[in-house]
């Protein structure tokens, strides 16, 4: 099993959950983070640390949101990993709200 970052993040992108990563599973994109379902270790340690609620378990994910777990498989074998904690964007806050963002993910 493998936790999956949900649409919550797009946007936002906290990285609180990438310092806990024993592994280093968290990949980054412009404007959303992924976890490569290879690497994760289902450790949960990243699920509590994150600001939006925007990572599950897999087999927790709400149904509207299953679609990601293919979207971070593929996400993750393209974007670079990040091990650092890093400023969240500055309209981070306005957008933490904010549903249905899909359209927003930069690739």
């Amino acid at each position: 099993m493998t936790y999956v970052v949900v649409e919550s993040c797009i946007k936002c992108k906290h990285t609180d959950c990438v310092e806990v990563c024993p592994v280093d599973c968290f990949h980054e994109g412009p404007n959303f983070l992924v976890i490569d379902p290879e690497e994760c270790i289902d450790c949960s340690l990243c699920e509590p640390e994150c600001p939006v609620d925007a990572i599950y378990a897999e087999d927790e994910l709400p149904e509207d949101q299953a679609h990601f777990l293919d979207l971070n498989t593929e996400l993750s074998q393209v974007w670079p990993v990040i091990t650092e904690m890093k400023p969240p964007p500055e309209d981070a806050e306005k957008w933490a709200e904010v549903k249905e963002k899909l359209q927003y993910l930069e690739r």
